[in-house]
C-alpha cells in the first residue's frame, strides 16, 4: 500500500551553482514518474516542497537521497515525513 510523503528542502545561499543544478533536479524528479507527485520551489527560491507516494519511509528516503541538490552539496536542511492529508 502506498503512503504519501512530504519532502521540504532548504538550499544553501549559492545561487549560481543552484541555477546550474536546477535542470538536473527537475529532470531527476520527473524521470521518477512517481504517483501523487507534486513539487516546486518556494517563491523566494530558498528551497521547495515535493509531495509523492512511496511504499515506505525507507524507500522515500532512498528517492530523496538521489536528488542532485544533495549530491552537489547544495542542501542546507531537509525534512521528510509521511503526510496524511484530510
Amino acid at each position: 500500500m502506498s503512503k504519501k510523503f512530504a519532502y521540504f528542502y532548504f538550499l544553501k545561499k549559492e545561487p549560481e551553482k543552484i541555477g546550474q543544478i536546477v535542470p538536473q533536479h527537475v529532470e531527476y524528479w520527473q524521470k521518477l514518474n512517481l504517483m501523487g507527485y507534486m513539487g516546486g520551489p518556494f517563491s523566494d527560491r530558498s528551497g521547495g516542497l515535493i509531495i509523492f507516494n512511496s511504499e515506505s519511509k525507507e524507500k522515500a528516503e532512498l528517492l530523496v537521497s538521489g536528488d542532485p541538490f544533495g549530491s552537489e552539496g547544495l542542501l542546507a536542511q531537509t525534512w521528510l515525513n509521511e503526510w496524511i492529508p484530510e
